[in-house]
């Protein structure tokens, strides 16, 4: 398995004591209290609080300004300061380091959102999803196949923080990825899998001329014309309703760039190679496909890697039952196995994506193969 160096250090040596192993076993072992103690610390304020003192608060204290119970305070307090998200100095509580990223780092918010009101009830169901295929964890909020079938009737909470966790992660890569996309002045773009038009937007307002279609679900095609009505350059973004799962599901042909962002990682290694292969036949000589993901062995922070491989998840027990976050050496297996050659490679985009430029094999390339 190949792995960006850092990584590669962190990944191939044992790194903890026989003592710090056992801590992590029991971390583990109880990481559904350590999260949701964690995600209360914040919801009821006790965090922000002792952040906010200037020495730290007491028990008696916390429990005045939080109008909670003392018991109440005294439970999540304590397992705080056990889990490492509190420390006690001079009889009074105050906030650590990893306090304060809980507080502050908008990515763990993200994901803290994320995974208690989309994915929480649904990983109860991951063992039955790893054997069936499919994501059993989803009938905790409907019967679909899949997650994007049924996004726009989730719980207001659930869509509100699936919808907040997809942009964050993408909105921070588009001002790197326009530059990459429109290198080459391109006329016209096909967004595959567009979503609520997002990317589309950025497209039409940062080059006047350029010609946008959205290709969707019929559902997610009705969400994406309400979230552009009357923004800049919305005339010039059209839709493309189809389910890309069916494979006999044409591309519409000669656009100057067919973009996938976020979106190969919600199939299967096959759907991919479906897809791509008949995207493919729908280029020219001078189309380019541009493919942003967030692969989870090209990052340059350890951490990435870890939210990464955990999200992965997320895709087995609730959204399709079968995808995952690349390998980047696994989705350029199926760029290869679809008629694509990659023309480039741009790794450190946004919060940690890549791009991957591919053109069409010419028809002597091909035969060779």
């Amino acid at each position: 398995m190949d792995l960006f160096p850092s990584l590669q250090k962190r990944y191939s040596v044992e790194r903890l004591s026989a003592m710090e192993a056992q801590r992590l076993a029991h971390e583990i072992s109880f990481g559904p209290v350590v999260f949701q103690v964690s995600r209360l610390m914040v919801k009821f304020g006790i965090l922000q609080m002792l952040l906010d003192s200037e020495s730290g608060l007491t028990l008696d204290e916390l429990t005045a300004m939080s109008g909670l119970s003392k018991y109440a305070v005294q439970c999540l307090v304590e397992s705080s300061l056990t889990i490492g998200t509190v420390l006690h100095q001079n009889d009074r509580f105050v906030c650590s380091k990893a306090g304060w990223f809980l507080l502050n780092d908008p990515s763990v918010k993200v994901d803290m959102d994320f995974n208690h009101d989309v994915n929480y009830l649904g990983w109860f169901h991951l063992e039955e999803a790893l054997l069936s295929g499919k994501p059993e964890g989803l009938k905790e909020f409907g019967e679909w196949a899949t997650i994007y079938q049924g996004l726009w009737q989730l719980p207001a909470g659930a869509q509100k923080s699936w919808f907040a966790f997809d942009h964050y992660y993408s909105d921070e890569a588009f001002g790197q990825a326009l530059q990459i996309v429109f290198e080459h002045k391109p006329d016209t773009l096909l967004d595959v899998g567009g979503n609520t038009g997002r990317w589309a937007l950025r497209c039409v307002q940062y080059d006047a001329d350029v010609q946008v279609t959205i290709m969707d679900l019929p559902q997610q095609i009705e969400l994406m014309r309400g979230a552009t009505e009357g923004q800049k350059g919305a005339e010039r973004i059209s839709a493309h309703a189809c389910n890309l799962l069916d494979r006999n599901e044409k591309f519409p042909e000669n656009f100057d760039v067919i973009w996938l962002s976020q979106f190969l990682d919600c199939f299967s290694e096959e759907e991919a190679v479906s897809i791509l292969a008949r995207a493919a036949q729908s280029m020219n000589a001078d189309s380019r496909l541009c493919i942003m993901e967030t692969f989870w062995d090209r990052q340059r922070f350890e951490t990435a890697a870890y939210v990464l491989t955990q999200i992965s998840l997320y895709f087995t027990a609730l959204a399709n039952g079968n995808s995952k976050m690349f390998h980047s050496n696994d989705l350029l297996r199926c760029v290869e196995d679809a008629g694509l050659t990659v023309e480039k490679i741009v790794d450190g985009i946004g919060q940690g994506h890549s791009i991957i430029v591919c053109r069409k094999k010419s028809r002597q390339a091909s035969l060779k193969t």
